[in-house]
């Protein structure tokens, strides 16, 4: 059975896809989803997450951007980006403990991107939990 992780890797996949260009991404998801074994749970897990960080991606993509002091939102990688929508969008919509997503995040820069994402991606997640505690 696929962990949480594992779902999370997928959506980024499939948001790096949807960032390519590749809106029909969506009508390929479960397809994409089970060559990755995300099943049950996991992968109505997965399609929330997608779906509700493509349904909020313009203010998701304002709020990272609020929070970018040093770097153009624009200039950033494609991989980077499905990251941090995805942290954002556990953060803000989904409320999930910031902690537990900004840990998941800087692993899958880890994994995923490059050696100086996860400092940067662990940055502006943590700045943009701090303003949207309750």
């Amino acid at each position: 059975m696929a962990t949480r992780h594992q779902a999370r890797t997928a959506v980024v996949g499939l948001l790096y896809a949807y960032d390519l260009g590749n809106e029909n991404i969506v009508k390929f998801s479960d397809e994409i989803l089970e060559e990755d074994k995300i099943r049950n749970k996991q992968r109505e897990f997965s399609h929330t997450l997608f779906d509700g960080t493509v349904e909020h991606l313009e203010m998701l993509d304002k709020e990272i951007e609020t929070h970018m002091t040093e770097w153009d939102y624009d200039g950033i990688g494609k991989v980077e980006k499905a990251i941090l929508r995805l942290g954002a969008y556990e953060i803000l919509v989904a409320k999930t403990d910031k902690a537990i997503i900004i840990n998941e995040a800087v692993e899958l820069a880890k994994k995923l991107a490059d050696e100086k994402s996860p400092k940067f991606i662990n940055g502006v997640l943590d700045a943009l939990g701090e303003t949207k505690e309750v």
